[in-house]
């Protein structure tokens, strides 16, 4: 076990990209094997030490930065096993909890398999994806991180080691769940009763649902009710050959049009991505990428999978629906080998980078929703984000994962004052996600950003419900506190 609290090294545990400035420490834990890690909660009590776990720093909701507890850092825990295979389309792999997702994916790859979560940001732990449920552009064909879980190994907040594969621990007819744990000896708890969003994209608060898995209340629950050590997960068959594509429109209609036709169950295009730019982000884009049409309202990239014999068909497909909807087809961005598709995905990626600069030059830091509505009411939320932010005259951007009816709207304030109504308005934004019976965090999580937004979208009945679960599994609140659950519900008897 490796300990360190001298200034420079707790510094890099006080940050990652949601700019919370109070984070504070005594030190941090670096364990090096699962036992280590098991040990340091067992004592936890009895030291009176209370953690914070650490992901790489990628996250944006400040889920990793400690409000005066101890960090327990995962980076250590890093083993990558060797691929498995199951059937012809089916291969496992075991991963401890800090391996990198970038070298999981390689690996694999290598091997001819294939991880379909995709979150943009490659350099995240394993493990923290897995307790933040994470999405990415793949999840329109894939889903979440959940559906690729087979197994994971929790170290629970008193020091148990709970080895949960799928289909272990189900939900009985009362929704309860029964644990006999060396540690904490007999637990039983019932799932939160509250429904879920009918979002095809939602990662805000505890997973629950009838005849559930306990496997999948670990999944998303952000590190508060136990430490996601290990797990096994699920790969598929490399596809044979991508085609990418930016498609790019002069109308919202018929942006809304193409999507709607190839969304069509009916329909021979079957894409694992569809996103979205509107004109503020190519706009940015264009001091990168000039080639970008100055008349265009918005483009969608698309991606899909296909082969060698079907390629052709495929493309003739796309070509004929890019016609009728009267897309920009002459300038329109087709990467068909690896090179240029590897372009598009450096012109996809660059749109970060290039308003972080542009905010470097302001004052104030960025407004950024995560929210997602059914598919029946994404227009409507589209077009109240966009007339919103005309009203105000705000500089922003709208862009992400169309398919899903998700996409992120970064408002770019200039100064004080702008960031101040773009806060008021991002109130406005979640009532009316809500009215429309979306979710408050599609895919970055709850944290400690937004666990005060959590009680819209729950009432206080849902969050007691999850600071009851909470308390079953942590009674002596060991565990992440501030993250998902406001810290005054976990007070309440």
């Amino acid at each position: 076990m490796i300990y360190k609290h001298d200034p420079e090294s707790i510094r890099g545990f006080l940050e990652d990209t949601s700019n919370i400035k109070t984070g504070h420490t005594s030190g941090v834990f670096f364990p090096e094997a699962i036992n280590e890690l098991s040990d340091l909660l067992k004592n936890a009590v009895k030291e009176h030490r209370h953690f914070t776990i650490a992901g790489n720093g990628t996250g944006t909701t400040g889920g990793r930065i400690p409000m005066g507890d101890y960090v327990i850092a995962m980076q250590k825990l890093d083993n990558i096993g060797e691929v498995t295979a199951v059937s012809s389309n089916r291969a496992i792999i075991t991963v401890q909890a800090g391996a990198v997702l970038e070298d999981i994916q390689k690996k694999v790859e290598q091997c001819g398999w294939f991880y379909p979560p995709d979150p943009t940001e490659k350099l995240c732990f394993i493990g923290s994806t897995i307790a933040n449920n994470s999405s990415g552009a793949r999840s329109y064909k894939y889903g979440p991180t959940r559906k690729h879980i087979s197994r994971v190994l929790v170290v629970l907040p008193e020091g148990d080691l709970l080895d949960i594969s799928r289909g272990t621990f189900i939900a009985d007819e009362h929704g309860m769940f029964r644990l006999n744990l060396s540690v904490a000896g007999d637990i039983a708890f019932q799932r939160p009763q509250y429904s879920m969003p009918e979002t095809s994209k939602h990662n805000a608060g505890y997973f629950s649902d009838e005849g559930m898995d306990l496997i999948d209340l670990f999944i998303g629950s952000e590190g508060t009710l136990g430490i996601i050590a290990e797990a096994e997960l699920m790969l598929l068959p490399l596809p044979e050959s991508i085609i990418s594509c930016l498609i790019y429109f002069r109308n919202i209609d018929d942006i809304f049009g193409f999507i709607s036709l190839i969304q069509d169950s009916e329909h021979p295009v079957k894409p694992r991505a569809i996103e979205f730019f509107d004109k503020n982000s190519l706009g940015f884009l264009s001091s990168k990428y000039p080639e970008i049409p100055s008349d265009c309202f918005g483009a969608v990239f698309l991606e899909q999978e296909t082969t060698s014999k079907s390629e052709n068909i495929d493309l003739e497909v796309l070509f004929e629906q890019m016609e009728s909807c009267n897309a920009m087809t002459d300038v329109s961005w087709i990467a068909l080998d690896r090179d240029e598709q590897a372009r598009l995905r450096e012109f996809r990626h660059a749109l970060p980078l290039l308003v972080n600069d542009w905010l470097s030059k302001q004052q104030e830091s960025k407004i950024s929703t995560d929210m997602a509505v059914p598919r029946r009411a994404f227009r409507e939320l589209f077009n109240f984000y966009r007339n919103s932010c005309e009203q105000k005259g705000f500089v922003y951007i709208i862009f992400g994962h169309i398919g899903n009816a998700h996409v992120h709207l970064n408002i770019l304030p200039r100064n004080r004052e702008e960031f101040i109504d773009a806060k008021l308005l991002y109130r406005e934004f979640i009532g009316k996600t809500i009215e429309l019976g979306g979710t408050l965090s599609a895919e970055h999580g709850i944290g400690k950003l937004k666990a005060e937004y959590l009680v819209e979208m729950y009432h206080e009945r849902g969050v007691k419900e999850m600071a009851r679960v909470k308390k079953c599994l942590d009674p002596f609140l060991v565990l992440n506190i501030g993250n998902i659950i406001p810290a005054e519900y976990l007070k309440e008897e």
